[in-house]
């Protein structure tokens, strides 16, 4: 098959390139630059935000399928509609689980699950647009397929509910330094991670798939762990002692300041999850993850640990995490003065 993919440099786009070639599939990628495109695919350089210049690229082509990795707003996937819907036979947005109601009502999420955010604007946009693309496929025909996924990762990225701008490695630095790491809530919420390779699998199972066509479906690991057993993993890894420090999410998201965590955590990370994914195992029969959480946690530490372009100070996460601990510290101390 001849598969376009918008994007296809970023964490899960790549995997599923890649995928996509193992499957001898023909790949071309569209994406402003040809840094990062995997080996084997071809790279049309440009930008789909260009309408203009996008149907000028695109002119005289046709695709058996269009993965859109980069589409954030209703307006994003209004421009897509234009422009793929002469072009291709099938169009798969990237949508994300986080869209899923918080707090969700009940467990496990389904893709029958209401889109319910209201903590995080990006959650809530991604909603707004499959809403246009399932109008888009009701009215006209669009050929739509909907794709969920929850906190993928791979081995250059270690998975962390709370993180500077400088990435996971200055909380890895505090358990190497022998200092408290803060860990959202009371550490017991269930969360699951889904390798990108494993991701993919599933992902590259939905190209030209007649039966996805019209419909929204998750891929996520049917495993989790609470997030004092990933950073206990995470530890366990380094080599070094768990100092966890739990605290209220609400109260992180208070003190975010420069930091969204208000939808990263109150919007996704904090709330209990456990998905069903007895659609895409039907969609796409034999679908398994394959790399469990422990391991893919272990490989990630691994990896950063052997690549010191992957250890770059945080300075300024490092110092919010101390004035964080200290409030609480202060908090705790003035409580227990005021009770004497």
């Amino acid at each position: 098959m001849q598969i376009l993919i918008i994007g296809g440099s970023g964490t899960i786009s790549a995997s599923v390139a890649r995928r996509a070639l193992e499957q001898g599939h023909s790949v071309t990628l569209l994406k402003r630059t040809a840094h990062g495109a995997p080996k084997g695919t071809q790279v049309l350089c440009g930008d789909v935000r260009d309408e203009a210049g996008t149907a000028a690229l695109l002119r005289g082509r046709r695709f058996d399928a269009v993965a859109q990795f980069v589409a954030y707003t209703p307006d994003d996937v209004r421009r897509d509609i234009r422009l793929f819907s002469p072009l291709a036979r099938q169009y798969l947005f990237i949508s994300s689980a986080s869209a899923y109601q918080k707090p969700v009502g009940a467990l496990p999420i389904t893709e029958s699950t209401p889109l319910a955010n209201p903590y995080w604007q990006y959650s809530r946009d991604k909603a707004a647009c499959e809403d246009v693309l399932m109008d888009a496929w009701r009215k006209d025909g669009f050929p739509v397929t909907i794709v969920r996924p929850s906190h993928t990762y791979n081995e250059k990225k270690v998975p962390l509910p709370l993180r500077g701008d400088g990435g996971s490695w200055q909380t890895l630095a505090r358990m190497r330094a022998g200092k408290a790491v803060i860990i959202p809530g009371d550490g017991c919420a269930l969360w699951t991670m889904t390798h990108a390779d494993d991701f993919a699998a599933g992902f590259a199972g939905l190209f030209g798939n007649p039966r996805a066509l019209g419909q929204a479906v998750h891929i996520t690991s049917d495993e989790t762990m609470t997030w004092t057993q990933i950073y206990a993993v995470i530890a366990e890894a380094l080599g070094c002692e768990l100092r966890p420090a739990y605290i209220s999410s609400h109260f992180l998201a208070a003190c975010g300041g420069a930091y969204d965590l208000r939808g990263q955590l109150l919007g996704d990370k904090t709330a209990n999850v456990c998905f069903d994914n007895t659609k895409i195992k039907r969609l796409v029969p034999g679908f398994a993850c394959r790399v469990s959480m422990a391991q893919g946690l272990r490989a990630a530490v691994e990896y950063a640990l052997a690549h010191p372009e992957c250890q770059q100070p945080d300075p300024a996460f490092d110092a919010w995490c101390e004035r964080v601990l200290a409030a609480r510290d202060a908090a705790l101390a003035h409580f227990q003065n005021s009770a004497r």
